[in-house]
């Protein structure tokens, strides 16, 4: 599940979140729903933070 891309991950976890909106899961269910959208969110903010390393401008590699 780790070697997700951004996209992948934030599709995925737009489809878990519709999920839990649809009041259809069991409680065990919602439960490990929740927890896919969290680990989803995590590799999101991972790719996003990696992409941000790469694109950061440092004040002395403009000089």
């Amino acid at each position: 599940m780790d070697d997700l891309t951004y996209e992948q991950a934030m599709d995925k976890l737009e489809a878990t979140l519709k999920r839990l909106e649809s009041d259809k899961l069991s409680l065990e269910e919602a439960v490990e729903a929740a927890q896919d959208a969290t680990r989803y969110l995590r590799i999101s903010t991972q790719r996003l933070d990696e992409a941000r390393k790469k694109i950061e401008v440092r004040p002395d590699a403009v000089e």
